[in-house]
């Protein structure tokens, strides 16, 4: 008599890049990003003040050396304003990347313990950086009171591209926390990464300045037309349609590989860690 092998798998693989299975956990989700904004601004002087100094010093720092001396086009706007609605998404970006690289070899103790989706993790770091993000867009709407920027029916769209630049930072934070929890040197390459990004994204600059035939490499950056059509919306400018499709559909390429690729190394966490 021949006997059926019957063969037992986890179905952990398909449930880590199932994003739906966040929906379910989504208590844990924002308790751990409550948790993550009151760690920030734990003992600080300033507080939450830190969500606008940041972004604003920035952008005087750059309005000085950009605007100033540089003397980089600005669209026919105001150069302050123009680098302050490139900083804020960007910003938000890069501080949500560079905390979700780290999240899970911050919370080892949390993955060795219970069972929970690990994208969790990365998740709430997310969520987290929306509150800054909140906050210093408040400086946004005083400067174009201030400098009598008015936007267009197009500021309509804002929701949706937020909702792109959290998907594309979602995305990078999961790629990268997976990275950086089996090659730990990834965290010392990630502010180096950051910094070359920045300059690749039209943030000080617009994406006029660079030849035409070189600038669908450009879009080929996944916030290149989120930025630009961020910058468009607010400031009342033609928002670069063929640009957000190509960050678009790169950043939905980026988060099905970063799902996949968080999925697979997932097995191991609890080893590895």
């Amino acid at each position: 008599m021949v006997y059926p092998t019957i063969k037992i798998e986890s179905d952990r693989a398909r449930r880590a890049t199932n994003l739906r299975e966040l929906w379910n956990f989504r208590e844990l989700l924002i308790l751990l990003a409550w948790r993550d904004i009151r760690v920030r601004y734990k003992q600080t002087l300033l507080g939450a003040s830190w969500a606008i100094l940041q972004p604003f010093l920035t952008m005087v720092v750059f309005s000085v050396l950009f605007g100033r001396f540089a003397r980089l086009p600005s669209e026919g706007l105001p150069y302050p304003i123009f680098v302050y609605a490139g900083l804020l998404p960007w910003i938000f970006f890069q501080s949500v990347v560079t905390v979700s690289s780290n999240s899970l070899v911050d919370n080892a103790g949390l993955i060795t313990k219970v069972y929970f989706p690990r994208m969790i993790l990365p998740g709430a770091t997310v969520l987290a950086g929306l509150v800054d993000f909140s906050i210093a867009s408040t400086i946004m709407f005083a400067m174009m009171a201030f400098y009598r920027v008015w936007p267009r029916i197009e500021i309509l769209l804002l929701p949706m591209l937020i909702g792109l630049l959290v998907m594309t930072a979602f995305a990078a934070g999961l790629w990268l926390s997976a990275l950086n929890l089996k090659y730990r040197d990834v965290r010392h390459a990630v502010p180096f990464m950051m910094q070359v990004w920045l300059y690749l994204t039209p943030v000080i600059y617009p994406v006029t300045l660079l030849p035409p035939r070189w600038r669908w490499i450009l879009a080929l950056n996944p916030l290149c037309g989120t930025v630009e059509s961020f910058r468009a919306t607010l400031l009342g400018k033609l928002i670069p349609w063929q640009a957000l499709g190509i960050s678009a559909t790169v950043a939905l390429a980026l988060l099905w590989y970063a799902a996949r690729l968080f999925g697979r190394l997932e097995r191991d966490f609890a080893d590895i860690v």
